[in-house]
């Protein structure tokens, strides 16, 4: 199933969604585009037939070009920090999605596309990809919560340095980076997320958003309240029915048939 709205391409295929930014030429966000993107993620996270989430682009140059200039001109700082407000409001749905968060980057990658990218799980990138926050160039800083994901994605000093030279990246540094997780021909990168979605898919819904909680927010913890965390997870977790059907499917040495959507 597909769906176009205004400035996205929705659609799903074996429980994998995909979230693709649609506006031509470059994928250049207005606030109407960041709206539609927070509603469209809001929509596929509560959607049961939806198991994995992609951010991708339909355009084959650009995963996104940033912020659309003309929406800062004379925005003023009211103006500022409703945008900022309303994009940290995508960041925490990303953050706190109890679904697998997958990204397929292509072309050139920078500004407010790419930093939604950041908080992913895993990103995958066509090998011609190159990446980048020029913010610096127009005398800003990425409002996406990125200086907050740099940091903990690729170190302070590194996160600094990239930030305070607002060049682009070639995929093959991003990977030696950490800013990206496996590099895929450009042609097949669509397939090979789809693939690994899939595989993601399969597993227990449960497990994988528990795996999700305890690594993204316990992460942010001190170790002895993430391990707190951890332990409040597994025992929630040994009350599930899929956890049962994990088991019993062991043993019985056949596929489990897991209970949650």
């Amino acid at each position: 199933m597909t769906q176009s709205l205004t400035w996205l391409r929705v659609s799903t295929m074996r429980h994998v969604g995909w979230l693709e930014f649609n506006r031509p030429p470059v994928n250049a966000f207005t606030r109407e585009m960041v709206d539609e993107t927070h509603d469209a993620i809001a929509a596929a996270l509560g959607d049961p037939a939806v198991r994995v989430l992609v951010l991708a682009s339909t355009l084959p140059r650009y995963f996104s070009a940033g912020a659309d200039l003309h929406v800062f001109k004379d925005i003023g700082q009211d103006g500022m920090r409703g945008w900022a407000e309303r994009c940290h409001e995508i960041v925490r749905l990303l953050r706190g999605s109890p679904k697998p968060l997958l990204a397929a980057i292509n072309g050139t990658a920078v500004g407010g596309g790419l930093e939604m990218a950041l908080h992913c799980d895993l990103r995958f990138a066509a090998t011609d990809a190159r990446l980048g926050q020029p913010e610096i160039n127009i005398g800003f800083i990425p409002p996406i919560a990125t200086t907050q994901a740099l940091a903990r994605l690729i170190g302070r000093p590194r996160a600094l340095r990239y930030l305070y030279e607002g060049g682009l990246v070639p995929a093959e540094q991003a990977l030696d980076w950490g800013l990206v997780d496996e590099l895929v021909e450009p042609a097949g990168l669509r397939a090979r997320v789809q693939a690994y979605g899939e595989e993601l898919a399969n597993k227990s819904p449960a497990a994988l958003a528990a795996i999700r909680r305890t690594v993204t927010l316990g992460g942010g913890m001190t170790f002895e309240d993430g391990m707190a965390y951890e332990l409040k997870t597994v025992v929630e977790l040994a009350g599930t029915p899929d956890f049962a059907e994990g088991v019993d499917a062991f043993l019985a040495k056949r596929q489990p048939k897991w209970k949650t959507p």
